[in-house]
């Protein structure tokens, strides 16, 4: 499973591309993304979201909250982690900070499910 700025060019080997934000990015068009879907149901609350602000020094607590969200909704998460088993996904954020934003902590917790 791979995470990738919306903001980067997509890539033959990108695989499916799923949105995982809750707002729509900035800038971007509909229709010049190329994506499978938007799962914005898998996105963090709006709450939680807010709270983080993208502060590196919460990364881990919104992880741990983030992972308590996704724990009490599998109907949501369940597909997507069946198909990243056989297909190539990747999960697009819109944030600045690649490396600590909820695509990641997405794919973190899905790599933790068995």
């Amino acid at each position: 499973m791979r995470v990738k700025r919306v903001y980067a060019p997509p890539e033959p080997d990108d695989g499916l591309r799923y949105l995982v934000d809750r707002l729509w990015p900035r800038g971007v068009k509909k229709e010049g993304l190329q994506l499978d879907g938007w799962l914005k149901e898998l996105a963090p609350s709006d709450g939680l979201r807010h709270w983080y602000g993208h502060d590196p020094a919460r990364w881990e607590e919104f992880c741990r909250r983030y992972h308590d969200e996704l724990r009490a909704n599998p109907a949501a998460w369940q597909p997507l982690r069946e198909t990243a088993a056989t297909r190539v996904v990747t999960l697009l954020f819109a944030a600045h900070d690649p490396e600590r934003n909820n695509a990641v902590a997405l794919r973190l917790f899905l790599e933790e499910q068995p």
